[in-house]
């Protein structure tokens, strides 16, 4: 086993646990999204090791785009206003939201709003945790969802 930084806890997935969660979800997208026309957007950069996991993941033609938000400005916690960095097109096209971790949504909720208004096929998000907050319902449910997690500070 490897040594753990010295910051880290504990481990919360092994390697190979991440890899069944990543192929499981996968097999579901394929199975529901044959013969459409799939795009995985992923939100910079948190998200894009899970999106390169998990498109490996789906046995179906698909693209991929990238969008940049920032509800974060200068600090750790949300600002709760969300600027739109980088912008994509997605009219007709099914589109899935592909998030790393899902605490409150509030981002997620502006984005797929956002994203909703300019008409795609369908919008779903898929995530790879999504963290059980003690009395509160995220703003998004995934339709996707590797696993549950603790509502603690999650990194790898």
């Amino acid at each position: 086993m490897e040594a753990m930084h010295e910051d880290v806890d504990h481990i919360l997935f092994s390697e190979e646990q991440i890899a069944e969660m990543v192929k499981r979800v996968g097999a579901q997208i394929a199975e529901d999204y044959k013969g459409k026309d799939l795009v995985l957007i992923a939100v910079l950069r948190g998200a894009v090791v899970f999106m390169g996991d998990l498109m490996r993941a789906i046995d179906l033609p698909l693209a991929i785009d990238f969008m940049a938000v920032s509800s974060y400005g200068e600090g750790a916690k949300s600002s709760g206003i969300v600027r739109i960095v980088k912008d994509l097109d997605i009219k007709g096209r099914d589109v899935l939201i592909v998030e790393d971790i899902l605490d409150s949504g509030l981002t997620l909720k502006y984005l797929m709003k956002n994203l909703s208004s300019r008409h795609p096929a369908s919008l779903e998000v898929a995530a790879f945790l999504w963290k059980d907050v003690e009395g509160k319902q995220a703003a998004v449910n995934p339709k996707y969802v590797c696993s549950h997690c603790p509502d603690d500070f999650v990194v790898g």
